[in-house]
């Protein structure tokens, strides 16, 4: 993989690169069209990554379909899929990570610790393998672009972070590979959160509700409301750089995001929503 992202750098071509856990939807689809339309050379890879699952989640039972995936990846104009096994990406005398500190101890850091230490190596090991120009990630995982984007910063990466935005079915439920493993009915249900979203953007920008303290009871009151079965584990409004949060918004200019995650049984269901006040 190496030797061809470097031969393709050498000859001048602009690499774009979509990193993925596999299991591929219409919003990978998405990343891998721009990065056609972007990049001379379009790379996907596929890993799912271990070190970014706790021991209690689902990474035994996270969906793979390789053979599905690479006729997804063919009909997107996707030149190349890098597909390691893990003993590649972690040999047993492996003991380097990386880790983006602040940005990564609220919102699913809080609930997930270790994700983001995962999250941040397998990405710069992927970057010093692929040797991308331009990095397309998904706006659904706002707070994994906010740290990645705060990586390449940080480290002085010569990449471009592109962020699309969150593609959505369409009774709005955010496109995830967990998607797999709700019912119908939890799919129909889950729809409410980017419902319950777009209600916290009007209620800032239409109702001048400025006390995100408030606008959150506002929210959680929506959600209850149209989805008596969800299990709602936070919401938070927060800038979209340093995800640092929003007491209110009367005086506050540029981007606003509002993010939750909630659960459906037993899976998580992660959405938000950025908007400029």
């Amino acid at each position: 993989m190496q030797d061809i992202s470097e031969f393709s750098r050498r000859t001048g071509k602009k690499i774009g690169f979509v990193p993925t856990m596999g299991y591929l939807h219409e919003g990978h689809c998405a990343l891998m069209i721009k990065a056609r339309d972007e990049s001379d050379i379009v790379i996907t890879s596929i890993f799912v990554n271990p070190a970014q699952f706790s021991p209690n989640e689902d990474y035994n039972d996270y969906p793979r379909d390789f053979l599905r995936d690479y006729h997804i990846c063919k009909s997107c104009g996707v030149d190349y899929v890098f597909y390691p096994d893990t003993k590649e990406i972690y040999p047993n005398d492996y003991y380097t990570y990386v880790n983006v500190n602040a940005l990564t101890e609220t919102l699913e850091g809080k609930y997930r610790p270790e994700h983001f230490k995962g999250v941040t190596t397998i990405v710069l090991k992927l970057f010093n393998i692929i040797k991308p120009h331009f990095a397309y990630f998904g706006q659904k995982d706002a707070q994994q672009a906010a740290v990645i984007r705060k990586m390449i910063k940080d480290l002085n990466l010569d990449i471009k972070l592109k962020v699309s935005e969150t593609v959505r079915e369409v009774n709005g439920l955010a496109k995830s590979s967990r998607n797999t493993y709700l019912t119908a009915e939890q799919k129909e249900e889950a729809s409410a959160l980017y419902k319950a979203l777009n209600e916290g953007k009007r209620l800032v920008l239409k109702e001048k509700m400025y006390d995100t303290k408030e606008l959150k009871k506002e929210i959680k009151k929506f959600i209850e409301t149209n989805s008596p079965d969800s299990s709602l584990q936070y919401i938070a409004v927060t800038d979209n750089n340093n995800l640092e949060k929003i007491s209110n918004l009367k005086d506050y200019k540029g981007g606003v995001l509002i993010s939750l995650a909630a659960y459906y049984g037993k899976t998580r269901l992660i959405d938000n929503i950025l908007f400029e006040k």
